[in-house]
């Protein structure tokens, strides 16, 4: 069982950056991607990017391209999510996840909490 503690949310002004932070409790070879979702108020689950946590490859999602990058310190199991150039709709509850990796929820086994963004105009 992985368990994956995200922090780092709040509230910020539009143009202004945010990081946040996940520390997953453990490593196993069915979860060797850790990737980022968020979902605003009354739509889908949206995923963010996602980072393989060996190689250190990124995908990232359109919405977040040119302004969010992923990273990973190992040493420590935790992956960050820089984001810069906020923009009042990326509000959402961000969600850290850990699975084999993939672009959609099914492609992930173990999910966060979540920690609210909220992006100011």
């Amino acid at each position: 069982q992985v368990q994956l503690v995200e922090s780092g949310g709040g509230l910020v002004q539009a143009g202004g950056s945010l990081t946040l932070s996940c520390v997953a409790s453990t490593r196993t070879v069915t979860t060797p991607f850790m990737a980022w979702f968020r979902q605003a108020p009354g739509k889908e689950r949206e995923f963010v990017g996602t980072i393989n946590i060996w190689g250190g490859g990124t995908i990232i999602g359109d919405s977040a391209k040119g302004r969010f990058t992923l990273s990973r310190d190992n040493t420590k199991n935790w992956v960050g999510l820089q984001m810069n150039s906020l923009k009042p709709e990326d509000t959402a509850v961000y969600y850290c996840a850990a699975g084999r990796g993939g672009t959609t929820q099914n492609d992930y086994n173990y999910w966060g909490q979540g920690t609210q963004v909220t992006v100011s105009s």
